[in-house]
């Protein structure tokens, strides 16, 4: 599995398409975080079920106000986390430019 991430805008989609193609893809997986019971095998299924996952990082702004958006953030950040653990390949795309953190490009 390749786990992309990156940023809102950030051309994650766009780079996916053009390295790999269509091949089984998922993205937004950080709105699968919230209210998750068990994120380790959330995580597992997404890594079997698909070829490319990505998500959006959204921890790096203002913290909010209300319990449960935080709560929301730190399980999307988690699921990264376990996701990349997963991960062949872990690639950040920031501005259209990927930075691989694990593995390698084909």
């Amino acid at each position: 599995m390749i786990f992309v991430t990156g940023p809102l805008y950030s051309g994650k989609r766009t780079f996916a398409r053009k390295t790999w193609g269509e091949v089984p893809t998922v993205w937004d997986v950080q709105d699968l975080a919230a209210g998750e019971a068990d994120p380790p095998a959330l995580a597992d299924r997404l890594a079997a079920e698909y070829e490319v996952v990505i998500a959006t990082e959204i921890g790096g702004g203002v913290v909010p106000v209300e319990p449960e958006v935080r709560a929301a953030r730190e399980a999307a950040g988690r699921l990264s986390c376990l996701l990349a653990e997963r991960a062949e390949t872990v690639v950040r795309v920031f501005c259209g430019l990927p930075l691989v953190l694990k593995g390698e490009l084909p």
